[in-house]
């Protein structure tokens, strides 16, 4: 199913617009351009075509939204939790995926059942959940980003959107979250890699807004696409302006 749904991609739009889609949509980037992979590199901006928790997040968010309108809302959230499962094999068992998979399910169960939700114990929990199940994660570099940018979120993210008032409301979410971020994983990347790129949030801040409606786009149409071909080419096109909007940013500042 993976690679039908990428190979609808590939017909539908021209590289590196479908290979962007298909990275944001399902992790998948080996058909990426050498160099549009290091631009994204380059830029700060390859966490976006790669398997994340980001994936997940919106994933669920979209199918809870929307199967609420339809079933009970107990359902929607048993629902919810099977589609993220469902995702994560469609996807592959990244750890960032496995990360976001587990704390969403503790979210997504803590509200069907009435219960208080934390977000610190819910990131613990999964943390201790995969490294019993794999040990060897404590030293994979994904993992960690993960787990780090994760707890950078939670601490910081309010408090620098709220400092960040003055900056228009369409790229203050994306700064906010990006610098919150890499107040954490910043260091580690250094320590990494040798390099990182001192404007990279702000050129996240440029291009985050769009990975949400690009990311369901592609969702919706890639599904659509398996049954009704040309209505989910129909769909998809709707993605084409934000993703040209994404490749210009970072080829223009890379």
């Amino acid at each position: 199913m993976k690679e039908r749904i990428l190979d609808f991609y590939r017909m539908t739009l021209p590289s590196p617009h479908a290979d962007l889609i298909a990275g944001m949509v399902l992790g998948a980037k080996s058909s990426l351009s050498k160099a549009f992979w290091e631009a994204l590199k380059t830029t700060g901006t390859a966490h976006v075509v790669v398997a994340s928790g980001m994936n997940v997040t919106l994933v669920a968010g979209f199918l809870l939204n929307f199967l609420i309108s339809i079933v009970s809302r107990k359902i929607a959230v048993i629902l919810t939790i099977v589609g993220i499962w469902i995702y994560v094999v469609l996807v592959g068992f990244e750890a960032p995926i496995i990360r976001a998979a587990i704390m969403g399910t503790v979210a997504f169960s803590a509200q069907g059942l009435g219960k208080m939700y934390s977000a610190w114990r819910a990131l613990i929990l999964s943390a201790l959940v995969m490294l019993v199940y794999q040990p060897a994660w404590i030293t994979d570099l994904s993992f960690i980003l993960s787990f780090v940018a994760t707890a950078s979120l939670m601490l910081f993210e309010v408090k620098i959107r709220r400092l960040i008032y003055f900056v228009p409301g369409l790229f203050r979410e994306g700064l906010s979250t990006s610098l919150s971020a890499q107040i954490g994983v910043a260091p580690i990347l250094y320590i990494a890699f040798g390099q990182f790129n001192i404007f990279s949030p702000l050129i996240n801040a440029a291009v985050l807004w769009t990975v949400a409606p690009i990311t369901i786009i592609g969702f919706i149409s890639g599904f659509v696409g398996l049954v009704v071909p040309f209505v989910g080419k129909l769909v998809l096109y709707l993605a084409y302006p934000l993703t040209s909007w994404f490749i210009w940013v970072v080829g223009f500042t890379s």
